[in-house]
């Protein structure tokens, strides 16, 4: 038994990137577990589900939501790092209620050129917590690895990306909900184009982007600069 962590919405204009830890066997996960990108969106819901409900497994998912990501006092490599080590702290949490307490190993997706720092700094990031987590029973210990393509080479690491790509989806149709006036968000990332379209007319229509978006973003920031130019041109 090790623990999986992978993310899932580095790269979207809207919504949050979402982390997700998960600690079991191998030997009893689905044999068709895999890279996110390479499950069908019905079979990732299930999949995370029985995760969810499967007493062997733990589970942790943390949300880094637009607000942090736009911090200008961060970037990617440090979020996902950071939200990495809030699920992985999430699912050893999980694991010790459940009566595991011995040092756990840990195998990432680097989100980082070099694996060597990726999984030193994750180790370093689960270690300190966070200052929420500082009246929290302490966790087991932890021996980071991290690779490039884990997702897909891991078995663990490929459940921890179906839960991450499951709760990202299924927060992504919240947002969708939240806006009714609108017809379809689209996946949020910046080459869709019902996100744009969206993005558009929203700015259109409120002179702002909404709140869902990352405003940091370059194509956030383009459809700010069209509109300012479009009013430009009328007046």
């Amino acid at each position: 038994m090790y623990l999986g962590v992978d993310e899932a919405g580095k790269g979207p204009a809207l919504g949050p990137m979402v982390a997700a830890a998960v600690l079991a066997d191998p030997t009893s996960l689905p044999a068709d577990v895999d890279d996110s990108k390479r499950v069908a969106p019905d079979r990732r819901e299930s999949m995370a589900a029985a995760f969810d409900e499967d007493a062997r497994v733990a589970v942790g998912v943390a949300f880094v939501e637009p607000a942090e990501i736009d911090r200008p006092d961060t970037d990617m490599n440090t979020l996902t790092v950071r939200g990495q080590a809030r699920a992985v702290r999430a699912a050893l949490a999980d694991a010790l209620a459940a009566g595991v307490d011995e040092p756990i190993r840990v195998v990432a997706d680097a989100g980082d050129t070099s694996e060597e720092r990726f999984a030193r700094r994750l180790g370093e990031f689960v270690a300190a917590g966070e200052a929420s987590a500082e009246d929290a029973d302490p966790l087991p210990p932890v021996d980071v690895t991290a690779a490039h393509g884990a997702d897909g080479d891991d078995p663990v690491v490929g459940a921890a990306s179906v839960v991450a790509k499951a709760a990202r989806d299924d927060r992504m149709a919240g947002v969708d909900a939240a806006y009714p006036d609108y017809d379809d968000l689209g996946s949020g990332y910046p080459s869709d184009p019902s996100t744009r379209r969206f993005l558009a007319a929203y700015v259109a229509d409120h002179g702002t982007l909404p709140d869902c978006a990352r405003t940091s973003w370059a194509t956030c920031e383009d459809v700010l600069a069209a509109a300012e130019q479009s009013a430009l041109d009328e007046f």
